[in-house]
């Protein structure tokens, strides 16, 4: 008997299958989900060194085709050099060799910045803590002088507070060997990610070598798996969604490198304290769109105030010049440089973030906007095809005024005096019958 895969009763044995196969897996991810997510987690551990290769090499693809397409291509066209494979050879290893001494050099720089500045800043704190608790203790004292009774107590407080941090320093000498477990413990840890950083940054270099080929592969699966209108559609779909993270990751985080430059002059005229850290802090939280400039400027807004709170108004004038400097970055410098890349209004923006916020902690608070501007694409494309396929309009505008739509497609607005008029005429009623009952 000849095997007929098309029959019916292979469709049906088929349907039966995935239907259970389906439902035991929905149950074993209820159930034992604990277990999913052990496995889910060594299979990352695992695959920890490709996905930071993978993931460099996406951030440096746009350094890279800078090199490649704005300064090596016209060199060699000015210096007449013949078009070939080797040229391309010679282009692509030159092109990856200056984007990853660029990416060395950054990451040396930023680590220069670290021991330099950084350290020394937070070393200065912990150094000064004492000074700092005392000015402000005499700051409230000085502040509420009117009001002995409550300045007591406030002092009486800050007193306990500091007697319990004391008493945390104090407890951590009798633990040292533990101290030193756990230091030891994030050491390996440290170095265990270095390494995994070093491994994922020599897999990127071979990414980047073979980009285009690695490219040509995953098009080539996909005309090998779907239809062609359907591979046509999935590989737009890859695009707009490379496009819409490269645009809104690159963009963000070249608007925070000149937002933290511009608050480091701006806090060194101010004679602000501490002003490279807190330039830092800017800069670091301004990528998260939204509630990053708050996020930042509260906690140094108050490390100002906590150092010297004899004179509030070098607070006064740190936030000024934020405020200033947000304003700047969120109506001109960011829209100069990011442009509409997503696409989405005020409140998505604001979802976004607080979904994935929520789900992923900070990492999701900047990969949130672009991941959710790619739903809201596939969703808004989704609506428009079946409005298009009824021939209906696309434009949300058309739908502020409509009462309804006929079976002809022919839209018919909401007659707005005819609703007041009715609005008028019950409340006539309503005054008639009040009337009545009086």
């Amino acid at each position: 008997m000849k095997f007929n895969k098309n029959s019916k009763y292979v469709r049906w044995g088929l349907t039966a299958f995935g239907v259970i196969a389906g439902g035991i897996t929905f149950y074993y991810f209820i159930f034992h989900s604990t277990n999913i997510k052990s496995g889910i987690g060594t299979v990352l551990d695992i695959l920890k060194p490709v996905l930071f290769g993978l993931a460099t090499a996406y951030l440096l693809t746009p350094v890279l085709n800078f090199v490649e397409n704005k300064i090596l291509t016209p060199f060699l066209d000015m210096c007449n050099v013949k078009k070939g494979r080797r040229r391309s050879v010679f282009t692509r290893g030159i092109g990856i060799l200056i984007t990853a001494f660029l990416f060395v050099a950054l990451i040396y720089m930023l680590i220069s910045m670290l021991v330099s500045q950084i350290i020394p800043s937070v070393q200065g704190i912990i150094d000064n803590f004492d000074s700092y608790s005392k000015n402000f203790t005499d700051w409230v004292e000085q502040t509420l002088k009117d009001n002995p009774d409550i300045g007591k107590y406030v002092t009486r407080t800050l007193e306990q507070v500091e007697e319990k941090i004391n008493d945390q320093f104090s407890d951590i000498l009798p633990g040292t060997a533990s101290i030193i477990k756990t230091v030891s413990q994030s050491i390996i840890s440290v170095i265990d990610v270095l390494w995994d950083f070093i491994i994922g940054f020599i897999i990127s270099i071979y990414v980047l070598a073979n980009k285009e080929r690695f490219a040509a592969q995953a098009k080539k699966s996909a005309y090998a798996l779907f239809e062609q209108d359907t591979a046509n559609t999935v590989i737009r779909n890859f695009r707009f969604t490379h496009r819409t993270f490269i645009g809104f990751l690159s963009g963000k985080v070249l608007d925070s490198i000149i937002i933290g430059i511009l608050c480091f002059l701006g806090t060194t005229l101010l004679k602000t304290p501490y002003a490279m850290l807190i330039s830092v802090i800017i800069g670091c939280t301004n990528i998260i769109p939204f509630f990053g400039p708050f996020l930042g400027a509260i906690p140094s807004a108050i490390l100002i105030f906590v150092v010297d709170p004899m004179h509030p108004l070098n607070c006064v004038y740190f936030a000024l010049f934020v405020l200033a400097l947000q304003q700047f970055d969120g109506n001109i410098l960011g829209p100069k440089i990011l442009g509409n890349s997503t696409g989405l209004t005020g409140f998505w923006v604001i979802f976004a973030i607080t979904f994935f916020g929520g789900l992923l902690g900070v990492f999701g608070m900047i990969v949130g906007v672009p991941i959710f501007a790619v739903v809201y694409a596939a969703v808004r494309a989704f609506v428009n095809t079946k409005l298009e396929k009824k021939q209906l309009p696309k434009e949300t505008r058309q739908y502020e005024n409509v009462e309804y739509i006929d079976e002809k497609g022919i839209i018919h607005p909401i007659n707005v005096k005819a609703q007041n008029g009715k609005k008028n005429d019950r409340l006539q009623e309503k005054q008639k019958g009040e009337c009545e009952e009086k």
